[in-house]
């Protein structure tokens, strides 16, 4: 029996912080090889000997790998964990985290890496030209972070699209694309959301290995779900409002029918 009042208060608090940092956990282990990556990335063994631009080339280097091991490692793990958070954000809160998180990861798998690799590509060539041109072009240099801006948006829809719809992935790639750009206020929001969470993470980095992932999906995934509430409210108005008017026209239908028979 769950505890009430204050302790239980506390009780769905430390079940909601196991969750989400037991999941985070396997988000990171299953994107081991591109995290480490990054890290030899951001952080190089000769980082004191490098000058800036020996450094930018380590950078784009590592890019070029993270890109190659992304689709096969991040892409999958990322993947599973959305599955999970749909079904927090759907009210399933008691699933079994590691059944499910690997049962997300298998079917989920190969559209993940196909999408993976159409996303890793473009970061790689949007994150190299901003480097290169940043120093430059400002005016471009800001145009490149507003598309990668867009770009992270749409991959979060994405990954919300992949566990929630059975479709092709060409269809989920379009689909979150036309999403993103079509609903601004929700990529918006989650812009904003995502950000919060990765400055706060990046000020407490305790939460980076235990919190960011889990709940940057969360909450991607719920702003994806009050899209798609939303979409089949309008379907549903749409259907009633077709049924009328069929109604209606077989009304007049009949009556011009009797008037006939008279």
């Amino acid at each position: 029996m769950e505890p009430r009042g204050l302790m239980g208060g506390f009780y769905r608090i430390s079940e909601w912080i196991m969750r989400l940092s037991v999941i985070n956990v396997l988000w990171l282990i299953c994107s081991i090889p591109f995290v480490l990556l990054a890290f030899v990335g951001v952080f190089p063994g000769n980082a004191a000997s490098l000058d800036e631009a020996a450094y930018l080339d380590h950078v784009k280097t590592t890019l070029i790998f993270m890109a190659i091991v992304a689709p096969f490692t991040l892409f999958p793990a990322t993947a599973a964990m959305f599955a999970v958070a749909r079904k927090w954000v759907m009210g399933e809160t008691d699933v079994p985290l590691f059944k499910t998180y690997f049962r997300g990861y298998k079917e989920n798998y190969l559209q993940s890496m196909i999408g993976g690799f159409f996303y890793a590509i473009l970061f790689a060539i949007m994150i190299v030209d901003f480097i290169v041109y940043r120093d430059q072009y400002s005016l471009i240099s800001y145009i490149f972070i507003a598309l990668l801006l867009l770009l992270v948006i749409s991959l979060f829809n994405f990954f919300s699209m992949l566990v929630h719809y059975h479709m092709k992935t060409f269809q989920l790639l379009k689909n979150a694309i036309l999403i993103t750009i079509g609903r601004p206020i929700r990529s918006f929001s989650s812009a904003v959301m995502s950000g919060a969470v990765i400055y706060i993470s990046t000020r407490f980095t305790f939460l980076i290995p235990f919190f960011m992932g889990s709940i940057i999906a969360y909450l991607s995934f719920w702003n994806f779900y009050m899209i798609y509430q939303k979409l089949q409210e309008q379907a549903e108005k749409a259907r009633l409002a077709q049924e009328a008017q069929e109604v209606e026209f077989a009304e007049l239908t009949d009556g011009d029918s009797s008037s006939s028979n008279k």
